[in-house]
């Protein structure tokens, strides 16, 4: 035998239906807190610091690539024959 029940409330009828507590003003509090800092932080870096910090290591390698891919192409692709 299987038995459904649908339930239609809203999550805020649910949590109090069940007794727990009203967390939106906390999170409210928090995203604030967090929207407050990364205003703060983002300010106070130049572009080319927050590339650094964004991309991975490997990224930042990205140049030194570039380099040696052009160094290859003004040598003509060519390798030395023994």
């Amino acid at each position: 035998m299987k038995i459904s029940v649908d339930i239609d409330c809203t999550p805020e009828e649910l949590r109090t239906f069940f007794g727990l507590p009203d967390v939106q003003p906390m999170q409210q509090a928090l995203m604030k807190d967090i929207e407050d800092r990364m205003k703060a932080n983002l300010q106070a870096m130049d572009p080319e610091t927050m590339l650094k910090t964004w991309l991975p290591q490997g990224m930042q390698n990205w140049e030194q690539m570039q380099k040696a891919f052009w160094n290859q192409f003004n040598n003509g692709g060519t390798m030395k024959k023994d």
